[in-house]
């Protein structure tokens, strides 16, 4: 049995947090619910617009879209940085290729008729840096869109390699209203898991000292988050949603 296949374990009697924002919470609460659990729903986190309304990613996309190269990529590193390029996308072809971490990520312009060229076996960033090719002898150019805030390894990481890369914030990481009654009931459930540095850190300083002892991570990136707040971890493989319900299930037997 590999580590992110089904179980199958009842979850009954136990208590588990999802912190995901609200428009991606669906999937796993329900998941956790079928298998019995208690699920508490407290997106810590919630997507909004780029301050400026989007007008850099459209422009950055205008731009390519009309004169780029079959050399230029576009890389994306979240279904929500994915769907906002999708929908500048409609209608028209990227002039070069394509690549998304992880295949949720590729999704949304999958959907709307794009090839993905590139999605890397370990849906992080390092893996994405692993299986990116190298720049043509005369250079390249690579338009991430990503969150307002994020981690540089990516961009670092194809500059090193000889890439141009032109970062555009695609949405950004807000704090939601939390409600008071839904915050308590988190701090006393069984686990907590979390999907992003961002949800432990947000979640953490929301519960204080009075919070669940275990977390499932959905990644390593995540993980280490986790542990570093004193959490004890139990993490996802694969890097998704039925990989992180299997590392519930893992962590209830």
């Amino acid at each position: 049995m590999t580590a992110g296949s089904t179980l199958d374990v009842s979850l009954t009697g136990r208590t588990i947090v999802v912190t995901r924002a609200t428009d991606q919470a669906g999937t796993l609460a329900a998941a956790l619910a079928d298998r019995g659990a208690t699920v508490v729903e407290l997106p810590v986190v919630a997507i909004a617009e780029p301050a400026d309304g989007g007008a850099a990613l459209a422009a950055a996309i205008d731009a390519s879209v009309a004169t780029g190269s079959a050399d230029d990529w576009l890389v994306v590193t979240s279904p929500n940085g994915a769907r906002r390029v999708a929908d500048h996308l409609v209608g028209r072809a990227w002039p070069g290729r394509i690549a998304a971490v992880g295949p949720k990520t590729a999704e949304p312009l999958l959907a709307v008729g794009h090839v993905v060229d590139l999605v890397p076996g370990r849906a992080v960033a390092e893996g994405l840096l692993e299986d990116f090719p190298a720049p043509p002898v005369d250079g390249g150019r690579v338009l991430l869109a990503r969150a307002e805030v994020a981690r540089d390894v990516l961009p670092d990481g194809l500059r090193a390699a000889g890439w141009e890369v032109d970062v555009v914030v695609a949405y950004r990481n807000v704090e939601p209203t939390v409600d008071p009654g839904i915050l308590e009931a988190a701090r006393r459930a069984d686990l907590v898991t979390f999907t992003s540095e961002s949800t432990v850190r947000r979640f953490t300083a929301l519960v204080g000292d009075v919070r669940p002892t275990s977390a499932a991570c959905i990644g390593p990136i995540s993980g280490a988050e986790a542990r570093t707040a004193g959490y004890d971890v139990v993490e996802a493989d694969p890097h998704s949603v039925a990989g992180l319900v299997a590392a519930v299930e893992r962590w209830a037997t």
